[in-house]
């Protein structure tokens, strides 16, 4: 029985058949040895991973091995058809694409294998270029069908701004000392743990890890723990079949699976609650999930990188977050320096910040003066970067940056000094925000880049 197929080189993209098949692990299914050569020697050259079963037993042992992208099976064969085997792994947690290979197209088969999931039919006898279509067409839509999952979530979830998501921007020491380090760790398959205030720009070095890493052709898949109900958090992660809970009509792949093969950022890590936390745990160890539901698990090949603007370290020794999976994550930390600690970087974001939002919003550009460049490099930025992009998206829906920033504001403080003490000026801006929302807290902490939570702590300070 013949093992996996490893290539000496790395397949190449075909360009008949798509840029996907050379990236492709599939298994074959078929008792007749002469088709499994047949389809070995089609497929062997053109994908990265190809093994085959010669009956069904072996090929469920291959399934709980490793992670398939499609599977070639072919209806009649000893002991048990492909279209009853197929609905079985289905049932027990199978998301892969099925190509079923039948000599007999009857209405009745095709009804079954497509209940039983089966996406394509090739009809026997066929040319290997049949085949090779329909293997393509299969990797497009799985494709396809992630790449908009993913997207639908990033909206959904309200992900960071599009402006600077895929590189650091600075020169001061603490930025250039960031990016050293992600060029250093980003070759290893090592999780790196992002710590930082929030607004840092945590997605950015993240993203700044995948694109530097050999798993810049594969997914990036951007996950807010904080922004998933908790009820839901487990199917959202790891996927669910159909029926494995109320209002699960379909079955559907989670978040790791759609991330296979490239990188799964995990941004709130803090915010899991215990039970997911104690799952994540064991996925992290054995690199393998269990679909809610399911009686399989999924083997994940994934780069994961964890970021947390909380002391997760305080959170331990509440009980609020586990140990074992703090010291699991924390293999290489890599802190990002609030805006505050960046020195002229504020100003060079500004500038970019000004000239990319004019361009999306189709505004004209709002001067920024030398007395604005000041009052911006005095100013604290409790929301970091995040606060600074939206002060300059407000500044251009505007006309003018507000008095707080725009040399009027600084004339006098509350004793009638010159100037302005910085705790003054960040006091000014936070309450200007909050009569701009008519006290609407949430909105406010929205526009400012911070949390609620920073909110109401700053208004009870100032008794406001």
């Amino acid at each position: 029985m013949a093992e996996a197929i490893w290539k000496l080189r790395q397949p190449t993209a075909d360009p008949e058949f798509g840029p996907w098949l050379a990236q492709a692990s599939i298994l074959i299914v078929d008792d007749e040895p002469g088709m499994r050569n047949f389809l070995m020697r089609t497929l062997g050259p053109r994908c990265k991973r190809l093994e085959e079963a010669a009956d069904t037993e072996e090929a469920s042992r291959k399934l709980d091995e490793h992670h398939f992208d499609v599977v070639i099976l072919d209806n009649i064969m000893p002991g048990k058809n492909g279209v009853d085997w197929l609905a079985e792994q289905r049932a027990i947690g199978f998301f892969a694409d099925a190509i079923l290979m039948t000599a007999f197209a009857d209405l009745d088969t095709a009804i079954r294998a497509l209940r039983a999931g089966a996406v394509d039919f090739v009809l026997k006898p066929f040319r290997s270029n049949q085949l090779l279509n329909a293997v393509a067409r299969c990797l497009d839509r799985v494709r396809l069908q992630r790449e908009n999952y993913v997207l639908n979530y990033q909206l959904k979830s309200n992900s960071d701004h599009i402006l600077l998501r895929d590189k650091l921007i600075g020169e001061s020491i603490a930025v250039r000392h960031v990016r050293d380090t992600i060029a250093r760790v980003a070759p290893l398959p090592t999780s790196v743990l992002l710590t930082g205030q929030s607004g840092t720009g945590k997605e950015v070095a993240a993203r700044s890890l995948h694109s530097l890493s050999d798993r810049v052709d594969k997914p990036f898949v951007p996950v807010n723990c904080a922004a998933i109900p908790p009820d839901m958090i487990e199917s959202e992660l790891f996927g669910h079949l159909k029926g494995a809970f109320t209002g699960a009509e379909t079955m559907r792949e989670g978040l790791f699976m759609h991330a296979q093969g490239g990188t799964l950022f995990l941004d709130e890590i803090g915010e899991l609650p215990p039970a997911t936390q104690s799952k994540l745990l064991r996925a992290l160890e054995d690199r393998r999930i269990r679909p809610v539901g399911s009686e399989r698990e999924i083997p994940v090949d994934l780069r994961f990188i964890f970021a947390t603007n909380a002391e997760l370290e305080k959170e331990v020794q509440k009980g609020r977050f586990r140990a074992d999976l703090y010291f699991r994550i924390n293999v290489m930390q890599i802190r990002l320096p609030p805006l505050k600690d960046r020195g002229n970087d504020v100003q060079d974001l500004a500038t970019l910040f000004m000239r990319k939002l004019s361009q999306q919003l189709g505004m004209p550009q709002v001067p920024i003066p030398d007395s604005v460049r000041s009052a911006l490099a005095r100013y604290d930025w409790p929301g970091n970067v995040r606060e600074l992009r939206n002060l300059i998206e407000r500044t251009l829906i505007l006309g003018r940056f507000p008095e707080d920033f725009s040399g009027a504001g600084q004339i006098r403080n509350t004793s009638g000094a010159a100037g302005g003490s910085l705790a003054e000026m960040e006091r000014r801006h936070i309450l200007a925000v909050l009569a701009e929302t008519n006290g609407d807290r949430d909105e406010a902490a929205r526009r400012l880049g911070v949390s609620r939570k920073t909110v109401d702590r700053k208004c009870a300070a100032w008794n406001a």
